[in-house]
């Protein structure tokens, strides 16, 4: 599926010229004249980045990020703006924008963005894909076999489940059988990687750089 470049800019001649550059490249083109417009128009779930003016009337691409983060987090934004500066560009990369390009950008300079934003909308994608099968998948355990699989990927023993849920230590272990059954894993590892994976719990990374 050809990738859609999304241009935000208020300016339409730089709208023109941007989108005849990116579609002689190959890529389709959607244009919106405002923050708003995009969000009334929200993209589809086709792959693609968002090219993203800073200063615009109404609604300002900072603002706009903030809403494209939550409403469209698959799509990178790259940033192509007149009124760049060090505090806007570090801003803008803290909150996760993909790129920071100033006007006027060469032709080079910004197919080589929208590259590198079209290679990480694939690995957004893919992450997304694997996190919906995995939901899917977790989905399908009872509500007993969730409250062991929370409690197991959580460090407990099974006596320490079965304890805490009143049952024994043997049921534990055949709920931790289908479970695994379920899930398709081989290994408690396996099983904290999913619940991490899913934000059921902290990462063993992001925990063992917390202060």
């Amino acid at each position: 599926m050809t990738p859609v470049i999304h241009i935000v800019d208020d300016d339409a001649s730089f709208r023109t010229a941007v989108g005849r550059l990116i579609e002689a490249s190959g890529f389709r083109v959607a244009s919106y004249v405002s923050g708003e417009d995009i969000l009334e128009r929200l993209p589809s779930a086709e792959p693609g980045c968002i090219l993203l003016d800073l200063r615009m009337p109404g609604l300002s691409g900072a603002d706009l990020q903030d809403h494209l983060v939550q409403k469209a987090p698959l799509l990178p934004i790259i940033y192509l703006t007149g009124h760049g500066d060090i505090g806007a560009t570090v801003r803008a990369i803290k909150a996760g924008a993909e790129d920071f390009l100033e006007k006027p950008a060469s032709a080079e300079d910004l197919l080589e963005a929208i590259r590198r934003a079209l290679l990480q909308n694939g690995k957004r994608r893919s992450e997304h894909d694997r996190a919906h099968a995995l939901r899917g998948l977790v989905a399908n355990l009872t509500p007993r076999e969730f409250q062991v699989f929370d409690l197991v990927v959580r460090g407990k023993r099974n006596k320490q489940v079965a304890f805490e849920l009143g049952t024994s230590e043997r049921t534990v272990k055949a709920h931790r059988h289908a479970i695994t059954e379920k899930l398709g894993v081989n290994s408690l590892a396996e099983m904290v990687t999913i619940a991490e994976r899913l934000g059921l719990i902290e990462s063993r990374q992001s925990a063992s750089s917390s202060p």
